[in-house]
């Protein structure tokens, strides 16, 4: 269940911080968090899953999203800016916000898989 929360995400290689001859590939991704639901609520807690190329897997879990925990209420949306950084040229992320509404409702909000890839790695 999603409770009308609905995520967009924009991605970005970032060369001026990456150096392929060292593995080292950075990202930066824009998500907006959206609430086209009928209940206010609240961004508590993220879960990420971040799998390299080579299958390796980062997991990041934590409070909020960027220091915060957005309060949205039906029709707003809340934007932020991150990074990962990979070991290999593409890479993917996916995962969840837990969130709560104004009614003590606990649930979470599914972020639909996503890639990361360096510009002219892929068709």
């Amino acid at each position: 269940m999603s409770g009308g929360i609905n995520i967009d995400v924009q991605t970005s290689y970032l060369p001026e911080q990456s150096d392929p001859g060292d593995d080292r590939y950075v990202f930066s991704y824009t998500i907006t968090v959206r609430n086209d639901g009928h209940t206010p609520a609240r961004l508590m807690q993220r879960h990420w899953l971040i799998t390299d190329a080579n299958g390796k897997t980062q997991e990041v879990h934590g409070d909020g999203v960027v220091g915060q925990q957005p309060h949205l209420k039906p029709g707003q949306g809340f934007r932020y800016s991150s990074g990962a950084v990979l070991e290999t040229p593409v890479g993917a992320m996916q995962g969840r916000y837990e969130m709560v509404s104004d009614d003590g409702t606990r649930f979470d909000a599914p972020i639909p898989a996503f890639r990361l890839s360096m510009p002219g790695i892929l068709n």
